[in-house]
């Protein structure tokens, strides 16, 4: 089962901390699917966004309890791929978020 581009890549995240990744490191913050590997988050970044990739590091980000009332449940699980791109690369859409 090969995903689309798209369905790898499932959002950015704009966090304190992200905006902080790309302005020092080039690095910007994904939410991707968690069957993804590097190989593959790194070539969806380069057909989407159209930039050169020097790295990826991946994170599996664990559910969190949260109780609503009486009822104790959890929220998912998902995967948090930091991109770092090479050095004169930017993805412009995200500059001013």
């Amino acid at each position: 089962m090969s995903l689309d581009s798209r369905q790898i890549i499932k959002m950015h995240k704009a966090t304190e901390r992200s905006t902080l990744l790309r302005q020092l490191n080039n690095e910007y913050v994904f939410e991707v699917d968690k069957g993804a590997n590097k190989y593959t988050i790194k070539m969806a970044v380069e057909r989407l966004f159209k930039v050169k990739v020097d790295s990826v590091r991946t994170i599996l980000v664990p559910g969190k309890k949260r109780r609503t009332r009486y009822v104790i449940g959890k929220t998912s699980t998902w995967k948090k791929a930091i991109v770092r791109l090479k050095k004169g690369e930017v993805i412009s859409m995200f500059e001013n978020v």
